[in-house]
């Protein structure tokens, strides 16, 4: 797997603490720096078939569509790309005009992740969203129209602003369109954003967790009566249409992350680059990638597999515990899982661990009691 962090957003949205800059004229010195991190960490992926490539950040809409096709060709000089590759790009709607729609149909992109977030011009005002709720309202039969059928769309919920009738109306809208997958998160507050400024000064109100937890159950309930799968917290599918790459992240598939503050995973050792432009930039162009690394313990291998596939409906499986860390990991999770398998928080069923619908709202804190420890903890 490839993901592709393009460090760059037209503004800040008040709650993301993302890397990015709005400085947009180093795009172009980006770009060239992108395609020679691919050369030089080429040999970091032992399998060089690439499944699925992922354009996120930032604002990679924010790209030529000439940009995207050199990136593509990079990557297909040092791996093997799959003719069937998922291939997506994260949008922003005030980018996905009629022009650059047409543009992008002649790359290799088959799939659109459209950050929508809200259908509300006040919600979009509040978050500082780029786009208006008019965009919100078009851009989704704009693609369509234009012949790509692979779309997931983002929402949000749990913010002071968005009331159940509200909320109830933004999955209402997005349902209508017929995308085949939606992802939605829940508000949260990260330090050093605009949001927790706002909140500490009292210029806006803290989130509520309980409205949180009411919304999340509220897009449950109305996208799986709608023919949605829930098969990840925080993403829905039809038919089957589940985000390949973001599946394949939550199998443990290795992956080579390109870009300032990308992470990569190699199933022994994770890596991650330098959450600046500029140092990035120049360790790049002097052929030493301003990165950092750590070689992974066998409790942190098994802790994350425990974090990503409890999200999951797939949940943890006896049978990959067992091969890839032993039975007695097996029966350690066990007997830590029993107070959530009492509460009917987890299920036990055909040798899986699974989160039942009450225990998705604790997802977090079950992975956490589930954790291996090592002595030194």
């Amino acid at each position: 797997m490839f993901y592709l962090h393009i460090p760059f957003c037209k503004q800040a949205c008040h709650y993301c603490d993302f890397h990015f800059s709005t400085q947009l004229g180093d795009k172009d010195a980006m770009v060239s720096a992108l395609l020679r991190e691919i050369e030089l960490r080429s040999d970091y992926l032992v399998d060089r078939r690439i499944q699925s490539v992922y354009f996120g950040g930032g604002t990679p809409s924010l790209l030529a569509a000439s940009d995207i096709e050199r990136v593509l060709d990079k990557i297909s000089q040092h791996f093997t790309l799959d003719p069937q590759a998922e291939i997506t790009l994260e949008a922003n709607p005030d980018d996905l005009n009629l022009s650059k729609i047409q543009d992008l149909r002649t790359t290799p992109i088959n799939r659109f992740s459209i950050g929508i977030q809200s259908f509300f011009e006040e919600d979009l005002r509040w978050m500082n969203r780029a786009h208006n709720a008019q965009e919100a309202d078009v851009v989704i039969k704009r693609v369509q129209d234009a012949g790509f059928d692979n779309i997931t769309c983002d929402l949000i919920y749990g913010y002071p602003l968005l009331t159940d009738e509200k909320w109830h109306s933004n999955i209402d809208q997005l349902i209508s369109y017929g995308v085949p997958h939606i992802s939605s998160y829940a508000m949260t507050v990260e330090e050093r954003t605009a949001l927790h400024h706002q909140i500490k000064k009292g210029k806006t109100k803290p989130i509520d967790e309980e409205q949180s937890a009411d919304q999340m159950a509220i897009l449950i309930d109305k996208l799986t009566a709608n023919g949605f799968e829930h098969y990840e917290i925080s993403n829905f599918a039809k038919d089957g249409k589940y985000a390949q790459h973001n599946t394949n992240y939550w199998n443990g598939t290795h992956y080579l992350g390109i870009g300032p503050s990308a992470h990569s995973f190699n199933g022994t050792s994770r890596s991650w680059n330098k959450s600046n432009n500029a140092l990035y930039m120049r360790g790049i162009n002097n052929d030493m990638p301003a990165l950092e690394s750590e070689v992974l313990s066998t409790e942190d291998r098994i802790n994350e597999y425990i974090m990503t596939s409890l999200r999951t409906m797939w949940g943890i499986r006896r049978d990959i515990v067992e091969q890839q860390f032993g039975v007695d990991v097996m029966q350690l999770l066990l007997q830590q899982a029993k107070p959530y398998i009492g509460s009917g928080a987890l299920l036990y069923d055909n040798d899986t661990l699974k989160l039942s619908p009450k225990g998705k709202q604790l997802a977090d804190l079950i992975a956490s009691e589930l954790f291996v420890l090592s002595e030194e903890d």
